[in-house]
């Protein structure tokens, strides 16, 4: 079985992406890793370059800042990273550059790709996921954190990145037909310190909107207030291995106080739901459970 990694990146260093921490994860399971490195202000290229592994294909690149509706850029980038993927590779594992895999879950993901690669009918693979907040002791419980997407695909099917990057699709629009793992994918795209997150907030946003909307809903600021959120609960878990250095290096405090979590009726009522029967009302689906 051939398995192949992909993702993308840019200003990793700027906005303080764990992109060492997600490649790292992603080695011990890929006979190849793909990087679209993009045109940076900071030393991006050199931070991937430092990773001393013959595994790792860097492909430079050059965003079209002008895509600024959607997030379609994102969509871009991935599509290079992905039509990078060599044509006889079984599966194409997708991460991005603030999601890292722990390693609890290499047996259960091989055995998933292992299981499905010679079954027609399986487009791709679909992934928990857990959302780190403010800092890596919280995650997000409400039910605008998606709790599962498309992170395995298969190459050569006419797959293609959708929207704004956070899922997948095929040919004509189609919806990938997956098989859902017990695997979980660690989300830290918000926890950074709160300067570097006022910075993503202050220019990220302009890959889905207009200076006008950026004017009206992005204040500028010198740190990014992270008490402004609905509900969080205490993570008890362990942290993929990978990440424990840049744990240990956190230089931020931030405590939650769970008295102030706030959900409206029909999200908890969603949540009464999902706890007892596994499924989530009103949930957006980019995929076909088979």
């Amino acid at each position: 079985m051939k398995v192949v990694g992909f993702t993308f990146v840019r200003n990793a260093l700027t906005y303080d992406y764990p992109v060492l921490e997600s490649l790292h994860s992603l080695l011990p399971l890929c006979d190849e890793v793909v990087v679209a490195v993009g045109n940076s202000s900071d030393d991006t290229l050199a931070l991937i370059q430092s990773i001393d592994s013959p595994k790792i294909r860097l492909l430079e690149t050059t965003w079209d800042d002008t895509l600024r509706e959607g997030g379609q850029v994102l969509a871009v980038e991935t599509n290079k990273a992905l039509a990078a993927v060599p044509a006889d590779a079984d599966w194409a594992i997708y991460l991005q550059a603030d999601e890292v895999l722990h390693e609890t879950d290499y047996a259960a993901l091989r055995a998933g790709m292992e299981r499905w690669k010679d079954a027609a009918n399986v487009d791709g693979l679909l992934l928990h996921y857990r959302h780190f907040y403010g800092s890596y002791d919280y995650v997000g419980d409400a039910a605008r954190w998606y709790r599962r997407e498309i992170r395995v695909v298969r190459p050569g099917r006419g797959v293609y990145s959708y929207r704004d990057a956070q899922g997948f699709r095929k040919n004509n629009n189609e919806k990938l037909r997956v098989k859902l793992l017990d695997v979980t994918v660690h989300h830290y795209g918000w926890v950074k310190p709160p300067e570097a997150m006022q910075r993503k907030q202050e220019t990220f946003n302009k890959l889905w909107h207009s200076d006008e909307w950026m004017a009206e809903h992005i204040a500028p600021a010198a740190a990014f207030d992270y008490s402004q959120i609905d509900s969080l609960q205490r993570f008890t878990g362990t942290h993929p291995a990978v990440m424990q250095a840049r744990i240990q290096r956190q230089n931020w405090q931030y405590d939650h106080d769970m008295s102030r979590n706030r959900q409206r009726f029909k999200d908890r009522l969603k949540h009464w739901v999902e706890l007892r029967t596994g499924y989530r009302p009103g949930e957006y689906r980019n995929y076909k459970l088979v």
